[in-house]
Protein backbone atom coordinates (compact mmCIF):
# COMPACT_ATOMS: atom_id res chain seq x y z
CA UNK A 1 0.00 0.00 0.00
CA UNK A 2 1.31 3.55 -0.59
CA UNK A 3 -0.05 6.88 0.28
CA UNK A 4 -1.67 9.60 -2.01
CA UNK A 5 -3.33 13.08 -1.35
CA UNK A 6 -6.94 12.80 -1.87
CA UNK A 7 -8.44 13.33 -5.62
CA UNK A 8 -10.59 15.92 -6.42
CA UNK A 9 -14.06 15.01 -4.87
CA UNK A 10 -16.74 13.72 -7.53
CA UNK A 11 -20.86 14.80 -7.79
CA UNK A 12 -22.78 12.05 -6.56
CA UNK A 13 -23.43 10.83 -9.54
CA UNK A 14 -20.39 10.63 -11.68
CA UNK A 15 -17.29 12.10 -12.26
CA UNK A 16 -15.44 15.34 -11.34
CA UNK A 17 -16.40 18.26 -12.99
CA UNK A 18 -14.42 20.47 -15.76
CA UNK A 19 -14.30 23.25 -12.74
CA UNK A 20 -13.40 20.95 -10.07
CA UNK A 21 -10.55 18.98 -12.17
CA UNK A 22 -9.44 22.93 -12.83
CA UNK A 23 -9.37 23.99 -9.28
CA UNK A 24 -7.46 20.80 -8.29
CA UNK A 25 -4.71 21.22 -11.16
CA UNK A 26 -4.43 24.83 -9.68
CA UNK A 27 -3.64 23.81 -6.25
CA UNK A 28 -1.75 21.28 -7.19
CA UNK A 29 0.45 24.03 -9.20
CA UNK A 30 0.32 27.49 -8.17
CA UNK A 31 3.35 27.13 -6.09
CA UNK A 32 5.52 26.00 -8.71
CA UNK A 33 4.40 29.01 -10.81
CA UNK A 34 4.79 31.46 -7.71
CA UNK A 35 8.39 30.04 -7.79
CA UNK A 36 8.88 30.88 -11.46
CA UNK A 37 7.61 34.26 -11.34
CA UNK A 38 9.58 34.99 -8.13
CA UNK A 39 12.49 33.73 -10.34
CA UNK A 40 11.75 36.44 -12.91
CA UNK A 41 10.90 39.45 -10.71
CA UNK A 42 14.37 38.89 -8.95
CA UNK A 43 16.56 38.27 -12.61
CA UNK A 44 15.00 41.73 -13.53
CA UNK A 45 15.42 43.66 -10.40
CA UNK A 46 19.56 42.20 -10.47
CA UNK A 47 20.02 42.79 -13.82
CA UNK A 48 18.29 46.38 -13.51
CA UNK A 49 20.79 47.05 -10.31
CA UNK A 50 23.55 45.44 -12.27
CA UNK A 51 26.74 48.26 -12.78
CA UNK A 52 26.81 49.50 -15.96
CA UNK A 53 30.08 50.80 -17.46
CA UNK A 54 32.43 51.04 -20.35
CA UNK A 55 36.17 51.35 -21.00
CA UNK A 56 35.90 55.11 -20.50
CA UNK A 57 34.42 55.56 -17.37
CA UNK A 58 36.92 57.65 -14.94
CA UNK A 59 39.10 58.31 -17.62
CA UNK A 60 40.55 61.87 -17.27
CA UNK A 61 40.73 62.48 -21.17
CA UNK A 62 37.00 60.83 -21.81
CA UNK A 63 34.08 63.56 -22.01
CA UNK A 64 31.43 61.09 -21.75
CA UNK A 65 29.27 61.50 -18.78
CA UNK A 66 30.91 58.86 -16.64
CA UNK A 67 34.21 60.38 -17.45
CA UNK A 68 36.53 62.55 -15.79
CA UNK A 69 37.69 65.07 -18.29
CA UNK A 70 36.43 68.30 -16.69
CA UNK A 71 38.12 67.74 -13.48
CA UNK A 72 41.10 67.17 -14.92
CA UNK A 73 40.64 70.40 -17.15
CA UNK A 74 39.15 72.92 -13.91
CA UNK A 75 42.94 71.46 -12.58
CA UNK A 76 44.84 72.52 -15.52
CA UNK A 77 42.94 76.06 -15.48
CA UNK A 78 44.36 76.48 -12.12
CA UNK A 79 48.07 75.52 -12.94
CA UNK A 80 47.54 72.44 -11.77
CA UNK A 81 49.67 70.00 -14.46
CA UNK A 82 47.72 66.61 -14.89
CA UNK A 83 49.79 63.68 -16.31
CA UNK A 84 47.93 60.34 -17.50
CA UNK A 85 49.11 57.23 -17.54
CA UNK A 86 47.77 54.70 -18.75
CA UNK A 87 50.62 51.94 -17.63
CA UNK A 88 51.96 51.84 -14.38
CA UNK A 89 55.64 51.87 -14.57
CA UNK A 90 54.67 55.16 -16.67
CA UNK A 91 52.69 56.65 -13.48
CA UNK A 92 55.54 55.45 -10.79
CA UNK A 93 58.14 56.96 -13.06
CA UNK A 94 56.28 60.58 -13.52
CA UNK A 95 55.09 60.67 -9.46
CA UNK A 96 57.68 61.68 -6.75
CA UNK A 97 57.38 64.33 -3.79
CA UNK A 98 55.20 67.26 -4.73
CA UNK A 99 52.68 64.89 -6.87
CA UNK A 100 49.54 63.35 -6.13
CA UNK A 101 48.88 59.97 -8.12
CA UNK A 102 45.46 59.53 -8.78
CA UNK A 103 44.05 56.23 -9.48
CA UNK A 104 40.75 55.15 -11.21
CA UNK A 105 39.91 51.83 -12.73
CA UNK A 106 42.04 49.91 -10.09
CA UNK A 107 40.25 46.91 -10.57
CA UNK A 108 42.56 46.84 -13.74
CA UNK A 109 46.23 46.85 -11.53
CA UNK A 110 47.91 43.52 -11.67
CA UNK A 111 49.75 42.29 -8.34
CA UNK A 112 53.16 43.25 -10.39
CA UNK A 113 51.66 46.46 -10.90
CA UNK A 114 50.73 47.51 -6.76
CA UNK A 115 54.23 46.26 -5.76
CA UNK A 116 55.29 48.63 -8.60
CA UNK A 117 53.45 51.86 -7.05
CA UNK A 118 54.06 50.80 -3.64
CA UNK A 119 57.17 52.55 -3.97
CA UNK A 120 55.91 55.82 -4.94
CA UNK A 121 56.98 58.61 -2.81
CA UNK A 122 53.94 61.11 -3.34
CA UNK A 123 50.31 61.02 -2.25
CA UNK A 124 47.47 58.55 -3.17
CA UNK A 125 44.43 58.83 -4.20
CA UNK A 126 42.75 55.89 -4.60
CA UNK A 127 39.07 55.85 -6.06
CA UNK A 128 37.20 52.82 -5.35
CA UNK A 129 40.13 50.43 -4.75
CA UNK A 130 40.05 46.45 -5.11
CA UNK A 131 40.70 44.68 -1.69
CA UNK A 132 44.55 43.81 -2.61
CA UNK A 133 44.88 47.48 -3.68
CA UNK A 134 43.82 48.60 -0.36
CA UNK A 135 46.04 45.94 0.79
CA UNK A 136 49.14 46.76 -1.18
CA UNK A 137 48.89 50.98 -1.06
CA UNK A 138 46.63 51.79 1.87
CA UNK A 139 47.96 49.06 4.34
CA UNK A 140 45.26 49.81 7.59
CA UNK A 141 42.61 50.48 5.72
CA UNK A 142 39.59 47.62 4.94
CA UNK A 143 36.39 47.81 2.89
CA UNK A 144 33.26 47.35 5.17
CA UNK A 145 30.49 47.24 3.31
CA UNK A 146 28.24 49.59 0.48
CA UNK A 147 25.99 52.69 1.26
CA UNK A 148 23.50 54.13 -0.73
CA UNK A 149 22.99 57.27 1.08
CA UNK A 150 23.22 59.93 -1.75
CA UNK A 151 24.13 62.97 0.40
CA UNK A 152 26.89 62.90 2.71
CA UNK A 153 28.34 65.86 4.71
CA UNK A 154 32.44 65.66 6.13
CA UNK A 155 31.03 65.92 9.93
CA UNK A 156 35.76 65.89 10.10
CA UNK A 157 38.58 67.61 10.32
CA UNK A 158 39.87 67.06 7.32
CA UNK A 159 40.41 70.62 5.56
CA UNK A 160 40.04 69.03 1.85
CA UNK A 161 36.17 67.94 3.19
CA UNK A 162 35.01 70.72 5.31
CA UNK A 163 35.61 73.22 2.19
CA UNK A 164 34.02 70.91 -0.33
CA UNK A 165 31.00 71.21 2.34
CA UNK A 166 27.74 68.22 0.95
CA UNK A 167 28.82 66.04 -1.48
CA UNK A 168 26.54 63.88 -3.76
CA UNK A 169 28.18 59.86 -3.77
CA UNK A 170 25.17 58.14 -5.25
CA UNK A 171 25.99 54.65 -4.13
CA UNK A 172 29.82 54.18 -2.35
CA UNK A 173 31.89 52.02 -0.64
CA UNK A 174 32.40 52.17 3.08
CA UNK A 175 35.53 51.94 5.17
CA UNK A 176 36.57 51.23 8.87
CA UNK A 177 38.39 53.88 10.29
CA UNK A 178 42.27 53.13 10.82
CA UNK A 179 44.47 53.90 13.68
CA UNK A 180 45.67 57.30 13.18
CA UNK A 181 43.14 58.00 10.34
CA UNK A 182 41.06 60.33 9.39
CA UNK A 183 37.09 59.29 8.26
CA UNK A 184 34.73 61.89 6.54
CA UNK A 185 30.57 61.24 5.20
CA UNK A 186 29.88 58.75 7.56
CA UNK A 187 27.54 56.64 6.98
CA UNK A 188 26.02 53.82 8.94
CA UNK A 189 29.20 54.21 11.60
CA UNK A 190 31.70 53.93 8.98
CA UNK A 191 33.01 56.32 5.90
CA UNK A 192 33.07 56.94 2.42
CA UNK A 193 36.34 58.78 2.72
CA UNK A 194 39.21 57.83 4.60
CA UNK A 195 42.76 59.66 4.73
CA UNK A 196 45.51 58.00 6.20
CA UNK A 197 49.78 58.56 6.71
CA UNK A 198 51.79 55.60 5.31
CA UNK A 199 54.96 56.70 5.97
CA UNK A 200 56.13 60.03 4.51
CA UNK A 201 52.89 60.32 1.73
CA UNK A 202 49.34 60.41 2.75
CA UNK A 203 47.52 58.16 1.20
CA UNK A 204 43.39 58.75 0.65
CA UNK A 205 40.45 56.34 -0.35
CA UNK A 206 37.22 57.29 -1.65
CA UNK A 207 34.65 54.56 -2.15
CA UNK A 208 33.02 56.47 -4.91
CA UNK A 209 34.08 57.70 -8.38
CA UNK A 210 30.65 59.39 -8.80
CA UNK A 211 32.12 62.85 -7.28
CA UNK A 212 34.80 63.10 -9.69
CA UNK A 213 32.36 62.29 -13.09
CA UNK A 214 31.52 64.96 -16.07
CA UNK A 215 28.33 64.41 -15.35
CA UNK A 216 27.98 64.89 -11.38
CA UNK A 217 30.37 67.56 -10.80
CA UNK A 218 28.57 70.14 -10.94
CA UNK A 219 26.80 68.54 -8.10
CA UNK A 220 26.93 70.14 -4.55
CA UNK A 221 29.83 70.18 -3.60
CA UNK A 222 31.78 67.73 -6.04
CA UNK A 223 33.63 69.52 -7.87
CA UNK A 224 35.52 71.43 -4.76
CA UNK A 225 36.36 67.86 -3.12
CA UNK A 226 37.76 66.54 -6.10
CA UNK A 227 40.01 69.06 -6.61
CA UNK A 228 41.30 69.43 -2.96
CA UNK A 229 41.97 65.97 -3.28
CA UNK A 230 43.20 65.87 -6.61
CA UNK A 231 45.28 69.38 -6.25
CA UNK A 232 46.64 69.30 -3.37
CA UNK A 233 50.21 68.84 -4.53
CA UNK A 234 51.93 70.99 -7.47
CA UNK A 235 50.95 68.15 -10.32
CA UNK A 236 48.63 65.36 -10.79
CA UNK A 237 49.90 62.00 -12.30
CA UNK A 238 46.45 60.30 -13.09
CA UNK A 239 46.58 56.47 -13.94
CA UNK A 240 43.87 55.12 -15.22
CA UNK A 241 45.26 51.71 -16.10
CA UNK A 242 44.67 49.50 -19.78
CA UNK A 243 42.75 46.99 -19.60
CA UNK A 244 44.79 43.41 -18.85
CA UNK A 245 45.43 41.29 -21.80
CA UNK A 246 43.71 38.44 -21.18
CA UNK A 247 46.04 35.69 -19.26
CA UNK A 248 48.22 38.43 -17.81
CA UNK A 249 46.22 37.57 -14.68
CA UNK A 250 45.20 40.45 -11.96
CA UNK A 251 45.90 38.82 -8.79
CA UNK A 252 43.81 40.70 -7.00
CA UNK A 253 40.83 38.83 -8.49
CA UNK A 254 39.28 35.71 -6.27
CA UNK A 255 36.80 33.34 -7.37
CA UNK A 256 34.06 35.95 -6.92
CA UNK A 257 35.71 38.37 -8.87
CA UNK A 258 35.92 36.01 -11.71
CA UNK A 259 32.44 34.66 -11.97
CA UNK A 260 30.57 36.38 -14.56
CA UNK A 261 27.62 37.94 -13.78
CA UNK A 262 25.36 35.92 -15.25
CA UNK A 263 26.33 33.15 -13.54
CA UNK A 264 26.46 34.59 -10.51
CA UNK A 265 22.59 35.06 -11.18
CA UNK A 266 22.16 31.80 -12.02
CA UNK A 267 23.50 30.68 -9.07
CA UNK A 268 21.14 32.91 -6.80
CA UNK A 269 18.38 31.91 -8.97
CA UNK A 270 19.08 28.66 -8.08
CA UNK A 271 19.19 29.10 -4.39
CA UNK A 272 16.02 31.10 -4.51
CA UNK A 273 14.34 27.91 -6.38
CA UNK A 274 15.13 25.20 -4.01
CA UNK A 275 14.17 27.50 -0.89
CA UNK A 276 10.58 28.12 -2.49
CA UNK A 277 10.13 24.63 -3.16
CA UNK A 278 11.42 22.97 0.24
CA UNK A 279 8.42 25.62 1.70
CA UNK A 280 6.13 24.48 -0.86
CA UNK A 281 6.97 20.43 -0.43
CA UNK A 282 6.66 20.79 3.66
CA UNK A 283 3.43 22.00 3.68
CA UNK A 284 0.62 20.04 4.89
CA UNK A 285 -0.68 17.60 1.68
CA UNK A 286 -4.06 16.60 2.72
CA UNK A 287 -5.38 13.38 4.32
CA UNK A 288 -3.63 10.25 4.04
CA UNK A 289 -5.42 7.54 1.80
CA UNK A 290 -5.02 4.19 1.01
CA UNK A 291 -4.23 3.26 -2.33
CA UNK A 292 -4.10 -0.39 -4.20
CA UNK A 293 -0.31 -0.52 -6.03
CA UNK A 294 -0.55 -0.44 -9.44
CA UNK A 295 2.12 -3.53 -10.13
CA UNK A 296 1.79 -6.48 -8.02
CA UNK A 297 5.23 -8.31 -7.42
CA UNK A 298 5.21 -11.80 -7.55
CA UNK A 299 6.72 -13.77 -4.56
CA UNK A 300 8.96 -15.57 -6.69
CA UNK A 301 10.37 -12.67 -7.83
CA UNK A 302 11.38 -11.23 -4.55
CA UNK A 303 12.86 -14.27 -3.36
CA UNK A 304 15.36 -14.53 -6.52
CA UNK A 305 16.19 -10.84 -6.12
CA UNK A 306 17.11 -11.53 -2.66
CA UNK A 307 18.82 -14.62 -3.66
CA UNK A 308 21.18 -12.70 -6.00
CA UNK A 309 21.80 -10.37 -3.58
CA UNK A 310 22.96 -13.30 -1.10
CA UNK A 311 25.12 -14.48 -3.80
CA UNK A 312 26.98 -11.72 -4.97
CA UNK A 313 27.82 -10.65 -1.24
CA UNK A 314 29.04 -14.43 -0.70
CA UNK A 315 26.74 -14.06 1.98
CA UNK A 316 26.04 -17.92 2.95
CA UNK A 317 25.94 -17.05 7.18
CA UNK A 318 23.00 -14.88 6.57
CA UNK A 319 21.15 -17.09 3.98
CA UNK A 320 21.82 -20.00 5.55
CA UNK A 321 20.56 -18.18 8.82
CA UNK A 322 17.65 -16.70 6.83
CA UNK A 323 16.41 -20.58 5.70
CA UNK A 324 17.24 -21.96 9.38
CA UNK A 325 14.57 -19.62 10.20
CA UNK A 326 12.14 -19.85 8.10
CA UNK A 327 11.86 -23.64 8.84
CA UNK A 328 11.77 -22.98 12.37
CA UNK A 329 9.06 -20.62 11.72
CA UNK A 330 6.92 -23.23 9.69
CA UNK A 331 7.61 -26.80 11.97
CA UNK A 332 6.97 -25.29 15.52
CA UNK A 333 3.46 -25.20 14.80
CA UNK A 334 3.35 -28.48 12.79
CA UNK A 335 5.10 -30.24 16.32
CA UNK A 336 2.17 -28.70 18.63
CA UNK A 337 4.51 -26.14 19.95
CA UNK A 338 4.10 -22.33 20.27
CA UNK A 339 5.66 -19.82 17.68
CA UNK A 340 7.39 -17.97 19.73
CA UNK A 341 9.45 -21.12 20.35
CA UNK A 342 10.85 -20.82 16.76
CA UNK A 343 13.76 -17.99 18.22
CA UNK A 344 13.89 -18.60 21.65
CA UNK A 345 17.20 -20.92 22.34
CA UNK A 346 15.63 -22.89 25.17
CA UNK A 347 13.48 -24.17 22.83
CA UNK A 348 16.27 -25.95 20.72
CA UNK A 349 16.48 -28.82 22.81
CA UNK A 350 12.74 -29.66 22.54
CA UNK A 351 12.16 -28.79 19.24
CA UNK A 352 15.26 -30.82 17.57
CA UNK A 353 14.01 -34.25 19.77
CA UNK A 354 10.44 -33.24 18.46
CA UNK A 355 11.66 -33.13 14.97
CA UNK A 356 13.94 -36.47 15.18
CA UNK A 357 11.00 -38.31 16.26
CA UNK A 358 9.22 -37.48 13.35
CA UNK A 359 11.69 -38.01 11.01
CA UNK A 360 14.00 -40.86 9.98
CA UNK A 361 16.98 -39.02 11.29
CA UNK A 362 18.84 -38.35 14.23
CA UNK A 363 18.95 -35.48 16.77
CA UNK A 364 22.29 -34.49 16.06
CA UNK A 365 21.40 -34.59 12.07
CA UNK A 366 19.08 -32.33 12.88
CA UNK A 367 20.65 -30.36 15.44
CA UNK A 368 22.70 -29.39 12.30
CA UNK A 369 20.45 -28.72 10.20
CA UNK A 370 18.21 -26.14 12.24
CA UNK A 371 21.11 -24.63 14.24
CA UNK A 372 24.47 -25.59 12.86
CA UNK A 373 26.95 -23.49 11.85
CA UNK A 374 27.35 -21.49 8.21
CA UNK A 375 27.91 -23.47 5.15
CA UNK A 376 31.45 -23.50 4.08
CA UNK A 377 30.62 -23.63 0.37
CA UNK A 378 27.65 -23.15 -1.89
CA UNK A 379 27.50 -26.56 -2.09
CA UNK A 380 26.46 -27.39 1.39
CA UNK A 381 24.34 -24.16 1.07
CA UNK A 382 22.12 -26.12 -1.31
CA UNK A 383 22.53 -29.51 0.64
CA UNK A 384 21.36 -27.81 3.67
CA UNK A 385 18.29 -26.55 1.38
CA UNK A 386 17.03 -29.71 0.33
CA UNK A 387 17.76 -31.16 4.26
CA UNK A 388 15.49 -28.33 5.64
CA UNK A 389 12.97 -29.18 2.50
CA UNK A 390 13.13 -33.40 3.58
CA UNK A 391 12.52 -32.04 7.28
CA UNK A 392 9.39 -30.29 6.60
CA UNK A 393 7.96 -33.30 4.57
CA UNK A 394 8.34 -35.77 6.79
CA UNK A 395 7.36 -33.68 9.28
CA UNK A 396 3.97 -32.60 7.46
CA UNK A 397 3.16 -36.10 6.75
CA UNK A 398 4.09 -37.76 9.87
Amino acid sequence: MVTATRPPEAPPGGTPSAGQVAAHRWRASRGVLLALLALVVVAIGLAALRPSGTAQDQDPESPSPDGTRALAEILKQRGTPVHVSRRAEDAARNAGLGTVLVITRPERLTGADVQRLRAVRGDLLLVEPTRDVLEGLAPGVERAGSSFESIGTPDCALREATLAGRVLFDRSDTYALPPGGTGCYEADGLYRLVQTRTGDRTVTVLGSPEPLTNDMLDEEGNAALGMNLAGARTSVVWLIPDQPAPGSGSEEETVTDLLPFGVKLFILQLLIAVVLVALWRSRRLGPVVAETLPVVVRSAETVEGRARLYRAHRARGRAADALRSGARQRLVPLLGLPRSAAEDPASAREIVAAVAQRTGYDEAMVGVALYGPEPADDGQLVGLTDLLDDLERQVRHS
